[in-house]
């Protein structure tokens, strides 16, 4: 289910996806692509399975995508692969559950857009971010453009991609392209303390909380409310809510059964 350049370990019902090319300071390239979607059809069968986290190995996230595999690649390359490349970077967003990226050192180019299709990114202070593929000749294809911009807005997606600037951890959660910054050593203990209390929670409403959310992002304001309508009728109807608020009622720990 793995190959070397991608780790995969659980801690109860958290995944975790580790990145481990850090003598190559975990860039991607092709096995690494194809470990990734190996390993995210695994997660997809195992219900058991109920957030996840990635990270990576050694010094840095990412330094993005191996200079080795862009020498190599052709409109040709890029007609017959691309749309698989988009859809994994995708995936981690179509999932009923959350997917929490913890980054550190370097994060450029492809890993950025790596973690944009993730849920929540949480930083270590150590942070280094930017996505310079126009210096390469080269625009984002991955989602750079697309999620970047909805995320910090077009301007600052302007300046970070256009610009080619490296921006450090304070800066990034400044401008909201991270959720939270953390000290290095914290990193992983806060990235899995907030997936943990995620698996806690009713799995089908953090299910209908994430598509709601990701429906704003992409829809009218009508279409939005259509979908909590929906949404809150079937919850209304499950046994978790009723265990819920016996539980608060009666000042214990809910037992939460996902129906």
């Amino acid at each position: 289910m793995q190959n070397d350049t991608l780790l995969f370990s659980r801690e109860d019902s958290v995944g975790i996806v580790t990145l481990n090319r850090p003598e190559a300071l975990n860039t991607v390239n092709p096995e690494l692509l194809e470990a990734l979607e190996e390993i995210q059809q695994y997660i997809e069968k195992d219900k058991s399975i109920r957030s996840v986290v990635i990270n990576a190995n050694g010094d840095h996230f990412s330094a993005g995508i191996d200079l080795k595999m862009l020498r190599l690649a052709s409109s040709e390359y890029v007609l017959e692969n691309l749309t698989w490349l988009q859809k994994l970077y995708s995936r981690w967003q179509e999932w009923p559950i959350p997917v929490i990226a913890a980054i550190h050192g370097i994060c450029y180019g492809s890993g950025v857009e790596l973690i944009l299709g993730c849920d929540i990114r949480i930083a270590a202070e150590d942070s280094r971010l930017a996505i310079p593929e126009v210096r390469f000749a080269l625009s984002p294809d991955m989602g750079g453009t697309t999620r970047l911009t909805k995320l910090v807005g077009s301007g600052q997606a302007k300046r970070l991609i256009i610009g080619c600037e490296e921006i450090d951890a304070a800066e990034a959660l400044r401008i909201g392209l991270v959720e939270i910054v953390v000290p290095r050593e914290k990193l992983m203990e806060r990235a899995l303390k907030l997936a943990h209390k995620m698996v806690s929670l009713p799995p089908a409403a953090i299910n209908f909380a994430k598509k709601g959310i990701n429906l704003a992002d992409e829809s009218s304001v009508a279409a939005g409310l259509l979908f909590e309508q929906a949404q809150s009728t079937f919850c209304c109807g499950t046994e978790d809510l009723k265990e819920a608020i016996d539980a608060f009622m009666e000042k214990r720990n809910p037992q939460f059964r996902g129906r």
